[in-house]
């Protein structure tokens, strides 16, 4: 959710419910718990807008997703469509160690190759 604002600037409650096609009760929720990190700022009925913050990590997770795509597709060999699905949702629960391990990995595998 907080790329997707990354994306739009500012947005409406019913555009992130259909965006992610969830329900509106799900994003207010979803934003609640935001809000509370200090991820993004929203007033009842009005839009949703990330600070600083938020900008931030919605860059962590861009960076994280486009690696996690890449180690997917061209590390392990799974299809571009299977990397960028799977990668929408590991994107989320690997810590940031695991994450570190498989870019050495990935980057130990890129020097072993012959050239």
């Amino acid at each position: 959710m907080v790329s997707f604002l990354a994306d739009e600037g500012e947005v409406r409650v019913t555009d992130i419910a259909a965006r992610l096609k969830v329900s509106k009760p799900s994003v207010l929720t979803a934003l609640k718990t935001l809000e509370e990190q200090g991820l993004l700022e929203h007033e009842r009925y009005s839009n949703v807008a990330l600070t600083p913050k938020g900008v931030a990590h919605a860059a962590d997770i861009r960076e994280r997703h486009y690696f996690l795509t890449s180690f997917l597709r061209d590390t392990v060999g799974v299809s571009p469509v299977t990397a960028e699905k799977d990668a929408c949702k590991m994107e989320h629960v690997l810590s940031e160690e695991t994450v570190k391990k498989l870019k050495l990995l990935a980057k130990a595998k890129k020097k072993a190759e012959p050239r």
